[in-house]
């Protein structure tokens, strides 16, 4: 036998150990009681880098990831249990109608601050959410009816425990066309006691949304703490399409790991990832449903900071794909599984209506390449088939289709071709000197030039096709591009996953792949604050959170890049409690 030491993981025992059989077919890591199973292969790859573990990755594993028992220090009785927990619906946060020159806005109030959440039993656990609620309130918008979001930073002067840096946030509305100087640009930056107004202009067709932390160098601890909720825009073609009202479940899926007294614990593994050991459905761990025998739409969004899913139901019926990030697909894509990532957003039918009463039937992760997965991240949550009779009448407005439809809406983004790109830009993703680049530049070379190095510089309305390879030895990257909804146009010189088929804002590249995506770069021609969109500086960056801090991020800009100064065109005022709504 032969013995490689390895670092202390974060609230374990003491030092740990990985033990490798004399013939080097197997290895256990011994870890503060937690076993985890690896290849010979992945063992002397461990041996190659001599001092890493878990709490130490600095490269990913291979095949399926890390097998192991559990990463959380939490007793025996406080650790919570698969299909124990009742599903949470998120809260729906109310607004007030508002007057301006340009006619009426929905003005919405939050206010980050820490609270308690009930996750585990028999302890409590400290959040940092939107209004305290994790995940936080849904905001619900109609296409065309402008909107204002407030945004209050009551955090803890005393910053983010996790980071042990200053509680500075900075908010971004996922999948919205906002002008860049309420986009949530990283430097961008709310101390606590500022508020800022963010204006969301809500042009662009229906789709699912959601806001989160953005701040520079810190956005996964603040995202993980609990800053992030979903976002609704509706419009006719999805309200006479997909369920309403009761029918229409959001789903936040992420993931954590506990320390023993219940609080959050937090890992990145050198800013590799961070991989939790519960997996949580509306802030609760692996809930169940109960459901009527009807068709269901489920818009689910990854709001792990790192972990990728591949989500499949246990009795293997298909998963119905009507809409990605953007919106609603040309059509439905029926698929027995799919690949999902931090940050994109799936909307997804069930049809429950030919089960009989009593069906459970769980959704399950099959997970992907280069995660860690322990005892029970395979399951994510449970759905019982009910009698209408026991549960809470339909609210106002639900509605579903007795059939799943098949045919949807086109989009902007689906009807483009790559012939009408002249717009090229080349992404190589890598690590570099120890840090997530992209191109060899991070986001502190960025920020050297003065916020003005580009990766393109489009006109408005031009076509662009880009092309993104992921040269960085082995982790996926989830890429968002601010602003637009692009068509992945091919994987790897193959067509996308029938399951991408629609307007996107995230593309998961994994190992090895090399993604291209084509996008036009649209301005809403309402102009001003009024809610339209004269250009200027967005981001580009991963969206495993770790590496966007560790410093995946580059911009681009749309137009003049002078316009809109993103950090100096509206700036966080004073949180007196005393506002000027109608501005």
């Amino acid at each position: 036998m032969c013995q490689l030491p390895l670092p202390a993981r974060q609230g374990g025992g003491g030092a740990p150990t990985l033990v490798v059989a004399a013939d080097g077919a197997a290895c256990v890591h011994e870890m503060s009681g937690v076993l985890m199973n690896v290849s010979r292969r992945e063992a002397l790859g461990l041996g190659a880098l001599s001092v890493l573990g878990v709490a130490g990755l600095t490269v990913p594993f291979g095949g399926s990831g890390v097998q192991a028992k559990s990463i959380s220090t939490l007793a025996a009785r406080n650790m919570p249990k698969p299909y124990a927990a009742g599903f949470v619906h998120p809260p729906v946060l109310p607004y007030t109608t508002v007057q301006d020159a340009n006619g009426p806005y929905r003005l919405f109030t939050v206010s980050e601050r820490q609270s308690v959440a009930n996750i585990l039993p028999g302890l409590t656990t400290p959040v940092y959410g939107y209004n305290g609620s994790v995940p936080g309130p849904i905001v619900k918008v109609p296409q065309g009816t402008r909107a204002r979001l407030r945004v209050r930073n009551q955090l803890p002067a005393t910053g983010n425990p996790l980071s042990g840096q200053a509680f500075n946030t900075s908010t971004h509305l996922h999948g919205s066309a906002s002008l860049p100087q309420y986009d949530g640009y990283a430097n961008d930056v709310t101390e606590p006691g500022e508020y800022k107004d963010y204006l969301y202009p809500n042009w662009q067709p229906a789709r699912t949304l959601w806001y989160h932390d953005h701040n520079v160098m810190t956005t996964a601890q603040n995202a993980y703490s609990g800053l992030a909720a979903q976002y609704h825009l509706s419009d006719e073609a999805e309200r006479a399409l997909l369920p309403q009202g009761s029918y229409d479940v959001a789903m936040t899926v992420s993931d954590a790991m506990f320390a023993a007294d219940g609080k959050l614990a937090y890992e990145d593994n050198s800013h590799s990832g961070l991989w939790g050991d519960v997996v949580l459905v509306n802030g609760q761990p692996w809930p169940v449903l109960k459901v009527k025998p009807k068709i269901y739409r489920f818009r689910v969004l990854n709001a792990s900071i790192s972990r990728s899913y591949r989500f499949k139901l246990s009795n293997g019926a298909p998963l119905n794909v009507v809409a990605t990030d953007g919106g609603l697909m040309p059509r439905t894509q029926p698929v027995t599984s799919y690949r999902h990532a931090g940050a994109e957003r799936y909307e997804v039918l069930i049809d429950f209506s030919k089960y009989p009463v009593g069906t459970t039937i769980d959704l399950t992760n099959l997970s992907n390449p280069n995660n860690v997965d322990y005892d029970h991240t395979n399951k994510v949550m449970r759905f019982v088939v009910s009698d209408p009779a026991t549960l809470p009448a339909d609210q106002p407005g639900s509605w579903t289709p007795s059939t799943v439809p098949t045919t949807l809406v086109a989009s902007e983004a689906m009807g483009l071709t790559p012939a009408m790109a002249t717009n090229k830009a080349y992404m190589r993703l890598e690590r570099t000197n120890g840090q997530f680049a992209i191109n060899g530049r991070t986001w502190h070379d960025i920020e050297a030039s003065g916020f003005t190095s580009l990766l393109t510089n489009p006109r408005p309305d031009e076509v662009g096709l880009w092309t993104i390879e992921n040269s960085s030895g082995g982790w996926f990257h989830p890429l968002h591009i601010h602003l637009i909804d692009f068509q992945i146009v091919s994987r790897n010189g193959v067509a996308p996953f029938a399951y991408e088929k629609g307007p996107k804002d995230v593309v998961y590249v994994g190992e090895g792949e090399t993604v291209k995506v084509l996008m036009k770069f649209t301005l809403n021609p309402g102009g001003g604050t009024s809610g339209g969109n004269a250009g200027g500086r967005y981001m580009v960056h991963c969206h495993n959170l770790p590496h966007e801090d560790h410093d995946m991020m580059t911009q681009f800009a749309v137009g003049d890049p002078t316009v809109n100064d993103p950090i100096a065109a509206a700036v966080p005022q004073p949180d007196s409690g005393a506002y000027a709504d109608a501005a």
